[in-house]
């Protein structure tokens, strides 16, 4: 069966206290394996139902990606590290054919020092209201989990040889079934190419190796048939690796989540 559906494809199965399994279903490669946000959601989705703890929403997720995590059942082992009396520190490993492909540690904590400054010194992306914009279809040779997601953008677009690394728009899943906020935002700051595709002339295979998001809006989980706006800048890539940070705002104009990735240029 065909699975087009974001949080179907992300589903963890428990199996035992600690034990989940996921299956990846086909198309929603990035090369040999699901891509990133994909695997990163179903460690989120696990380390959540094994604490079950909804005030204790996810406040900051790091995750390594040490190799592929291809079609077929994988299982996912969660682990508690420390609960203390405001904060959960989880971590959780996916394992295939007897190898780590992907591990994860998750704080997940209630609110602190409600009434304290509150503020944000980022500038919401430039970008037009997304109605005003149609959606865009994925590049020639993008990966196969891109026809699962809209965007809308005006550019630049990859391997334009563009002066700047940066990617801004609109983006979200063509079809998600209702799933933890966190565990969506996760996989859908995953899925715009990567900013330093624009100042390529051509492709070439890249792959992320360490990710790590911070969710700062935790008390208004989005809708996720509502887009949010996104924007990508890398800051340097050197010795074949490449920093990029990421951003989804609500819109409304808030900062919703942070994300840093490693991304090494595989050849």
């Amino acid at each position: 069966m065909t699975i087009t559906d974001l949080e179907q494809a992300s589903r963890p199965v428990p199996r035992e206290q600690g034990v989940f399994e996921v299956v990846i279903p086909e198309g929603w490669q990035q090369g040999r394996g699901a891509f990133g946000g994909l695997t990163i959601a179903s460690l989120a989705r696990s380390i959540q139902l094994f604490a079950d703890t909804p005030d204790r929403p996810l406040r900051s997720l790091t995750a390594q990606l040490p190799g592929p995590t291809l079609v077929g059942p994988a299982e996912i082992r969660v682990e508690a590290m420390r609960i203390s009396s405001g904060q959960s520190t989880l971590a959780a490993r996916l394992t295939q054919q007897g190898e780590v492909r992907a591990l994860a540690v998750a704080v997940l904590a209630h609110p602190r020092a409600v009434g304290a400054d509150e503020f944000c010194e980022l500038a919401r992306p430039a970008v037009r209201p997304w109605r005003e914009m149609t959606p865009i279809s994925p590049p020639p040779g993008a990966a196969a989990f891109t026809q699962h997601f809209e965007y809308r953008s005006d550019g630049p677009f990859p391997f334009t040889s563009a002066k700047e690394a940066r990617a801004e728009g609109w983006i979200r899943a063509r079809t998600s079934g209702a799933m933890p906020h966190d565990a969506h935002l996760a996989a859908l700051i995953d899925v715009w190419w990567p900013a330093s595709f624009v100042r390529a002339a051509a492709p070439r295979p890249i792959g992320t190796v360490a990710f790590t998001m911070q969710v700062v809006r935790s008390a208004s989980p989005v809708d996720p048939a509502v887009p949010l706006a996104y924007r990508g800048r890398v800051w340097v890539q050197s010795e074949g690796w490449i920093v990029e940070q990421r951003e989804l705002w609500d819109e409304d104009g808030r900062l919703i989540a942070l994300n840093q990735q490693t991304i090494a240029v595989i050849k």
